[in-house]
């Protein structure tokens, strides 16, 4: 396959029904994130934030409200996803797109961030996402993913391509230079999450 054939392989599958599957099982996956949330927001004291593949808004629940929900946009290529987070967050802004192609002008989030999607890109689009978050956002670049030294492809549900474990932080900061790292961590299935690593860079 091509770069970008394999990209819209991937966003096609996520668009339909094995993403529509994903939405169904991951409903209540964000119940117990609050104090995350709340310690990097009063970390960063954002004004707008965007979150790059929100999903049901698990996430973007707890930061509507510290910060106003007309300020707080999430894409994601699903549309059942999408329409589930308007559900949950009133006055969220969303749209449905690619992570590669992000509808926003440059710098116009204090704060933007994944949460187990870069996990999802391929090798030839990943420097693309990551290229775009970090053109969207103004200070603040926030990702929490799965952690190897070494890529590694995790078969996923029958699927190939579609799983990679990787030192995401390192990655940011070798195709990043103006990125610095202030804070890192590990959040486990204790706490709501899958044995994601996260880091948060500032742009110096």
């Amino acid at each position: 396959m091509t770069n970008d054939s394999e990209a819209k392989r991937l966003e096609g599958l996520w668009s339909g029904g094995f993403g529509n599957a994903y939405v169904d099982r991951n409903r209540g996956a964000g119940a117990p994130r609050e104090d995350f949330w709340r310690s990097i927001i009063a970390a960063t004291k954002p004004r707008r934030v965007l979150e790059v593949g929100c999903n049901v808004g698990g996430n973007l629940r707890w930061i509507a409200g510290p910060v106003p929900a007309t300020s707080v946009f999430g894409i994601d290529i699903n549309p059942k996803a999408l329409d589930e987070a308007r559900s949950a967050i009133p006055g969220l802004a969303t749209a449905c797109c690619p992570a590669r192609d992000l509808p926003f002008r440059d710098r116009w989030f204090d704060l933007a961030f994944t949460m187990g999607v870069l996990i999802h890109q391929p090798n030839a689009t990943l420097p693309l996402v990551m290229g775009e978050i970090v053109r969207c956002s103004a200070r603040w670049v926030l990702c929490g993913e799965y952690h190897s030294d070494h890529e590694v492809e995790v078969p996923y549900r029958g699927e190939t391509g579609a799983l990679f474990k990787r030192d995401y932080g390192r990655l940011y900061r070798e195709l990043f230079p103006e990125l610095t790292l202030r804070d890192s961590g590990f959040l486990g299935k204790d706490k709501g999450w899958d044995d994601v690593t996260w880091c948060l860079f500032e742009r110096t």
